[in-house]
């Protein structure tokens, strides 16, 4: 009895914890890059305004001065919720779907066309799971950007998700999922699908190891960004809008805002403030698949 308890639990611990090592991952690269993420949410929504920066530095710096250095690190919480849920569920059906396609090749290698049907869903259905938590980061680093009438307040993230379900209902949480998803979806796509292909074919041809995995989550940091930039620039302002004196919204969805942007900015504005946002999203990349390379070197270790 006592050896088929600790196999069913030596069992529910293999099936766990991709998913566990996933939200500790993205939880820890979180902490470390918030305040890069709040500089890239504000080049985002200012720049639009004539005569703003988007000189990361300038906007950072003037952050510290109008709202203190705290400001930099505002809608932490709401972010480390967010990896809770949202890259504990993408990395860990990730990892599920691979391992289901080297079941189904018979223990042959995973083939890239795999690996990108695997990052694609596993993207798009833990932006599901956090879009409550993604949208209460937004208005968090948005807030300041507004009014001072006109701004929410929202003290954490618990806070924010109280409020929005009392003032705008249940369904609001999941106000602006279409960009979201379909941002996770390029993003898991260029992080998971790159990193996982990369890495098997630098193992091929070099010694397995930690400057493989290096360079490996280098390339995935890159594409990630490339892929998903446009996806998230508009997935901001959708989040970040607020209702006219008349109860209409400025974009009807994601479509109209990418219309809407393209009519009254131009095509480029959709890559505008990349430096910052590779500069957040590579390393937010690397330091959680090189941690995540890490905890499964040691669980193999330890069991």
């Amino acid at each position: 009895m006592s050896d088929t308890k600790k196999s069913s639990s030596l069992s529910v611990w293999a099936t766990l914890k991709p998913f566990v090592f996933g939200g500790v991952s993205g939880m820890t690269a979180t902490a470390i890059i918030q305040p890069i993420d709040m500089v890239k949410v504000r080049i985002q929504l200012e720049g639009g305004v004539a005569g703003a920066s988007t000189n990361p530095i300038t906007v950072g710096a003037r952050v510290v001065r109008q709202e203190g250095f705290l400001a930099l690190y505002k809608g932490l919480s709401a972010g480390l919720l967010r990896q809770a849920t949202y890259t504990t569920a993408r990395l860990g059906l990730y990892s599920t779907f691979e391992n289901f396609a080297k079941t189904l090749n018979s223990g042959k290698d995973v083939t890239l066309t795999q690996r990108a049907i695997a990052g694609l869903t596993a993207g798009g259905l833990g932006a599901l799971v956090g879009n409550p938590a993604d949208l209460s980061l937004i208005r968090m680093q948005a807030d300041g950007t507004l009014p001072i009438e006109q701004r929410r307040n929202y003290t954490n993230v618990f806070n924010a998700l109280g409020r929005i379900v009392k003032e705008e209902g249940v369904l609001a949480l999941w106000k602006g999922a279409t960009p979201t998803v379909v941002r996770a979806m390029s993003l898991n796509l260029g992080m998971l699908a790159t990193n996982s292909e990369a890495k098997a074919q630098l193992d091929k041809r070099f010694k397995p190891g930690m400057r493989n995995n290096l360079v490996a989550s280098a390339f995935a940091g890159f594409f990630a960004s490339l892929f998903s930039l446009p996806f998230d620039f508009v997935k901001t302002k959708l989040q970040k809008q607020r209702p006219n004196p008349d109860g209409t919204l400025q974009y009807k969805g994601s479509i109209d805002c990418a219309i809407q942007t393209i009519r009254k900015e131009g095509p480029l504005a959709f890559y505008r403030g990349f430096p910052t946002y590779y500069t957040r999203i590579a390393p937010h990349v690397m330091l959680t698949l090189i941690m995540m390379d890490g905890l499964q070197t040691w669980a193999k270790k330890n069991g």
